[in-house]
């Protein structure tokens, strides 16, 4: 199994090629090694030394020096900040490619630059998001799990992107079942915790307060609560959602399972957003990315910070060692 990591391009007119520049300079020297699937000429422009490749092999012996890139051509100019859905097609792409490169074993896993929806979606892109893409193209559609991590957080959402309203109404037991069993299998295999606490979050304010507050702890969240303890699990919950992100919370559990988005995304970016890492669970392959957008507003600018990228890349190769070792 290699050690080298396939960075995808993201959507180019975006931050993506200058924060591939900056994560390589970072890590050349020492690593982990990546190979990016995408256009040579706008790394190039974004001040990267960058070095066209052919394989993984080559990729390798070229990290040290300049970017080793797998081309794959643009369906159209890119302007920073001004994205073009004629280059829908080259975004997903490069993520497929480097999909199949995980899956046959070339790459140790993917890590993804940071793509729009909206740019997506106008070219006909059917999916919500990067994960459930993900969840497709690994044969594995609807056992995927969005994670986001940092050095101080770990956060899981059961519902992911949707409306607020239809999270809500979506919410059920099955699910919250579903995605935490998917997680703890993941904290044992990629992240090597043997016996991972999972705390559950209410719904509600004061997770319901006995029912005076909302019904959906008592109806929904306890259930899954109950049965996963069934399992063996060690979980608690559920957890009053104002309080269970404090410094004293955050030590009696090793990842948060939350009711929608934003319960959970908005502590952790709030705590950490320059560490945050975007991790999916539940498939064949290992999959991380910055946890934040293309910032169409900056790109070009030369300020873009490669940290959430750079530990993404730290992240993968981490989880890659405790999967082989698994």
């Amino acid at each position: 199994m290699s050690d080298m990591l396939a960075l995808t391009m993201g959507d180019p007119a975006g931050i993506g090629p200058e924060i591939t520049v900056g994560a390589w300079q970072a890590l050349h020297r020492h690593g982990p090694a990546f190979v990016v699937i995408g256009d040579p000429a706008i790394l190039a422009r974004a001040g990267g030394a960058v070095c066209e490749v052919a394989d993984v092999a080559a990729a390798r012996a070229a990290f040290a020096d300049a970017i080793p890139v797998l081309p794959l051509p643009l369906g159209a100019p890119v302007a920073p900040g001004h994205p073009d859905s004629a280059n829908a097609d080259a975004i997903t792409s490069s993520i497929a490619h480097a999909v199949r490169m995980a899956r046959g074993g070339e790459v140790a896993g993917v890590v993804t630059n940071p793509i729009s929806k909206v740019v997506l979606r106008r070219a006909g892109f059917p999916h919500p998001g990067h994960t459930e893409y993900l969840g497709e193209l690994c044969g594995t559609p609807g056992r995927e799990v969005m994670m986001l991590a940092c050095p101080y957080l770990r956060v899981v959402p059961v519902t992911v992107h949707v409306a607020l309203r239809q999270a809500i109404a979506e919410l059920g037991t099955h699910d919250i079942i579903r995605t935490t069993r998917t997680t703890h299998a993941a904290l044992r295999r990629d992240f090597g915790i043997d016996a991972p606490r999972i705390a559950i979050a209410g719904l509600n304010p004061h997770a319901g307060e006995g029912g005076t507050m909302g019904t959906e702890e008592r109806d929904i969240i306890i259930p899954a609560i109950e049965a996963l303890r069934a399992q063996g699990m060690d979980i608690t919950g559920p957890w009053p959602p104002d309080t269970m992100f404090t410094p004293t919370a955050r030590a009696r559990y090793d990842v948060a399972m939350c009711m929608y988005h934003d319960q959970g995304l908005i502590p952790l970016k709030t705590l950490d957003m320059a560490q945050g890492v975007n991790v999916t669970l539940g498939l064949p392959i290992i999959r991380t990315s910055p946890d934040h957008g293309t910032a169409f507003d900056i790109a070009g600018q030369g300020i873009a910070d490669p940290s959430s990228l750079v530990a993404a890349m730290r992240m993968a190769a981490e989880m890659a060692v405790h999967r082989n070792m698994s």
